[in-house]
């Protein structure tokens, strides 16, 4: 069973899509903040990282710089999730390190495929 870290600090957001990911299989863990969620990056080594981007204490883009700087937890793929739909908030959310992005209001049948899409292959996470 994949595990997701969530990383968002809206108590609503997190409760809805944790149920709706957990409905679909996956173990969720959640931080409500970046600083927690790069700290639980490292302890729960997770398959793979959603990202909101509007965080508090440590945003997500430089939580997301210090995830993909740290050998540890470089390797797990991050997707942002943010309600900041321009052009350029992809490509910034690129830049930082993030694998994929997408935007709010989450789509769960398009989530659940970028997801898929970047669970590592090992047998039992698909």
């Amino acid at each position: 069973m994949a595990k997701i870290l969530l990383v968002e600090d809206n108590e609503m957001n997190r409760d809805m899509l944790s149920r709706r990911l957990n409905r679909h299989g996956f173990t969720v863990v959640i931080a409500p903040d970046g600083e927690s969620g790069v700290a639980m990056a490292a302890s729960e080594v997770p398959d793979i990282v959603l990202m909101d981007m509007s965080l508090p204490v440590v945003d997500g883009w430089e939580a997301t710089r210090r995830i993909k700087a740290d050998p540890r937890t470089s390797a797990i793929p991050v997707i942002a999730l943010t309600a900041h739909a321009m052009a350029s908030d992809e490509q910034r959310a690129r830049e930082v390190g993030c694998d994929d992005y997408d935007t709010k209001p989450i789509e769960l049948p398009r989530l659940l495929e970028k997801i898929q899409r970047l669970l590592p292959a090992a047998p039992g996470l698909r």
